[in-house]
């Protein structure tokens, strides 16, 4: 499987050997991205929303920029600090951190945060999605034809989203962060990853650039063989719904493992278990 692929993929077997495989190595500095469903290719939610229900192609660029536009007019009102109004990418966070669907793809710079995202809602095989910062921000030439220079295509100076990403002509990714973090990217470590086109899976575009195999990895984590003990671990580390998200609804999500949990016994035999750990 590994030959037939642009990027390495890593079948972890443990937990403890996926915290061999994030300390002290050489994905120390990379960002990770944690998959409930290791089959799914690394799409935006916008992406997926607009190829499920079939939006003809030529109708995206509009799409998109009307959502951002609604979004815009009517989130005043629930705001206590509103961006500026050509400030496209903070508008984009914030529309991300609700849930509307942007093409923006959530990363975190903590594997921990990951995993979590990875494990706790997994029933069978999850996947880490971990993407070399360093790589993407050298990239200078896609192909044999095609100059990028991702200094000026940073979404957030005023008009550039529109220049550089709602065209959706060149296939590229830009990594970062807006200036102003909300609540939720803090507490998650959170950074995003944007692509330059809805059509084509992170994945596929980065198979374009110089080094694919250093710049895109992906840890298939079993969750037979490792969400028990992961989870348990997480929860002792605080890493919960309640602080991910911290605020009334990540409080409430989180009661979801407080069902698998006993700090006395294991819920899963019903009973006190001496040897529990």
């Amino acid at each position: 499987m590994k030959g037939d692929l642009p990027y390495e993929v890593t079948r972890v077997k443990s937990w403890e050997a996926f915290l061999g495989l994030i300390t002290d190595s050489p994905h120390r500095n990379w960002a990770f991205r944690g998959q409930r469903d290791a089959s799914l290719p690394l799409f935006s939610a916008l992406s997926r929303y607009l190829l499920t229900y079939k939006i003809a192609p030529r109708a995206w660029p509009d799409q998109e920029e009307r959502i951002l536009r609604i979004f815009k007019r009517k989130a005043v009102h629930f705001l206590d600090h509103v961006p500026a109004r050509d400030d496209d990418f903070q508008w984009l966070a914030l529309m991300q951190d609700h849930g509307a669907p942007t093409r923006l793809l959530d990363f975190t710079w903590s594997p921990y945060v990951a995993a979590f995202f990875a494990l706790h809602n997994a029933t069978d095989e999850a996947a880490i999605w971990a993407v070399n910062p360093f790589e993407i921000s050298k990239v200078r030439q896609l192909g044999s034809d095609q100059s990028i220079d991702l200094r000026n295509m940073d979404p957030e100076p005023p008009g550039n989203y529109r220049s550089y990403y709602l065209p959706g002509k060149i296939p590229f990714v830009w990594m970062g962060e807006p200036y102003a973090m909300n609540r939720r990217l803090i507490a998650q470590s959170g950074t995003f990853v944007l692509p330059g086109v809805l059509d084509q899976p992170i994945e596929r575009i980065l198979q374009q650039y110089p080094n694919p195999k250093e710049t895109l990895i992906k840890f298939l984590l079993p969750v037979e063989k490792i969400r028990d003990k992961g989870m348990r671990e997480l929860y002792r580390m605080n890493i919960t719904q309640a602080t991910l998200f911290p605020d009334l609804d990540g409080l409430a999500r989180s009661l979801a493992y407080e069902l698998e949990f006993h700090w006395a016994y294991d819920p899963r035999k019903a009973s006190r278990d001496e040897d529990r750990v």
